[in-house]
């Protein structure tokens, strides 16, 4: 039944049939994530990155309704160029794939296709999470309860630092996810390694925390887990600085009315323009370290 919308690259295919590490990748980065041509760039170079470091990428979209697990460089080419790429979390799904329209995944929707194709480690930049005033709007990000439900792990810088992170980690907390710090006791932040919020356990190799997810499945505890991977220190950026940065972009996107999926793509270009372009180098070098590590925790998978 699966075959009839999902399409497994070759190479991808061949290292799952063989046990070989894969890496899942989201593509909403290169469609909604940044512009073009530093997109494709970006994306190629985060593939090269999971290569280097022993495993096979497999960038996830959906192109013309088909299921891709396995970007080819033409396909990462379109989908950077295209204007016409639809952001797509869970409830989109079955709508573009049976319109046949190309689909940028989430978190969420990488997720949920990473785990047909029985891939069960992503790298990302960072997760979604509670939005500040969610009390009132009660707008908080798919990507949550897809961690509460399927079992791929999430390697990222933190949640987004756009959202109320406490919230956040009491919803994964009330959900049964834990949040593992990868060489850190506290959650990182997006564009810094600190935010003033421990995490639930600490692991300092790639093959301790492979363990802990593997015992984790074995187990019959079904749902993902967030793996928190702090931005090199050489990249991320003064903590006070984009705070107030981030403050004033809510306001203006709250002043125009912006909300639900269009908020995030609004806020991180709105950040990208305050701090004239510094942030967006470091969500690709946070994005960089955590396919690196990403990589090196699905070598550690693989073996056991």
């Amino acid at each position: 039944m699966l075959n009839q919308y999902l399409d497994i690259n070759p190479e991808v295919k061949q290292a799952l049939d063989t046990g070989k590490a894969v890496v899942a990748l989201e593509s909403t980065i290169i469609s909604h994530g940044m512009p073009y041509p530093r997109n494709v760039e970006t994306a190629l170079q985060v593939e090269r990155i999971v290569r280097e470091n022993g495993a096979v990428p497999a960038t996830i979209a959906i192109m013309k309704g088909r299921l891709k697990v396995g970007l080819t460089h033409d396909e990462i080419e379109e989908l950077g160029k295209s204007h016409d790429v639809i952001k797509t979390s869970r409830r989109d799904i079955p709508f573009i794939v049976s319109k046949g329209l190309d689909g940028a995944t989430t978190v969420a929707s990488t997720m949920i296709i990473a785990s047909l194709a029985n891939i069960h480690v992503f790298a990302t930049g960072g997760i979604g999470g509670v939005h500040r005033g969610a009390q009132e709007t009660f707008d908080i990000s798919a990507d949550l309860q897809e961690l509460a439900q399927t079992n791929v792990a999430v390697i990222c810088a933190g949640a987004k630092s756009i959202l109320d992170i406490g919230l956040t980690l009491e919803y994964l907390e009330t959900q049964g996810v834990p949040v593992i710090g990868f060489g850190t006791n506290e959650l990182p932040a997006f564009y810094t390694s600190k935010s003033g919020f421990a995490v639930d356990y600490r692991v300092d190799s790639p093959e301790e925390l492979a363990l802990a997810l593997k015992t984790k499945w074995d187990l019959g505890l079904n749902g993902g887990a967030v793996i928190a991977n702090p931005i090199p220190k050489e990249y991320e950026m003064d903590s006070d600085e984009i705070y107030n940065v981030i403050a004033s972009a809510i306001k203006e996107a709250q002043a125009k009315g912006i909300k639900g999926k269009a908020t995030t793509p609004f806020l991180l270009s709105k950040v990208t323009e305050l701090t004239k372009g510094s942030s967006l180098d470091a969500n690709i070098q946070l994005v960089y370290n955590n396919a690196k590590v990403g990589a090196q925790i699905a070598v550690a998978f693989s073996k056991l």
